[in-house]
């Protein structure tokens, strides 16, 4: 009876400690950020598992029209022929706005994509805010390939 029990535990504990898998090959794969916690570390520990994938912070929200229309073509797999590589790491930001600003992803528009360094903080190439309705993506499209580029 107690290996019922114990066993079942054991390995739901082992797969939480587990590495991330790693991601389909020719996919832009969206990764949902723990709703607490510090995030420079959450981030770099996600982009040293990733090395050969580009990794981009996103801070999103589900007022923001934008937001969701970049959401929906990406977990639809529209974007995955023109993004590949790319992890985007998602968080939300009226829950994670303190946290977020304390690792340098602070914003005044969103959606907001930046660039993480290996610390997890932001270090590089930003985007912040686009246009409203179906042409969000294309724009935000444009957006990404500026950032990623540099």
């Amino acid at each position: 009876m107690l290996l019922r029990v114990v066993a079942p535990a054991l390995l739901v504990a082992a797969a939480c400690r587990r590495e991330p898998a790693p991601p389909p090959p020719g996919k832009l794969v969206l990764v949902a950020a723990p709703a607490d916690g510090e995030v420079a570390p959450w981030v770099a520990a996600q982009v040293a598992a990733l090395p050969d994938r580009q990794v981009l912070v996103y801070v999103g929200a589900a007022w923001c029209e934008p937001c969701r229309y970049f959401h929906d073509a990406a977990a639809a797999g529209q974007l995955d022929r023109v993004f590949p590589r790319l992890t985007v790491l998602e968080f939300d930001a009226d829950r994670d706005d303190a946290r977020l600003g304390a690792a340098g992803y602070g914003a005044q528009m969103i959606p907001l994509f930046a660039r993480p360094g290996v610390d997890g903080r932001a270090a590089g190439p930003r985007s912040e805010g686009s246009i409203k309705g179906p042409g969000a993506v294309e724009d935000l499209t444009e957006r990404l390939f500026t950032v990623l580029a540099r």
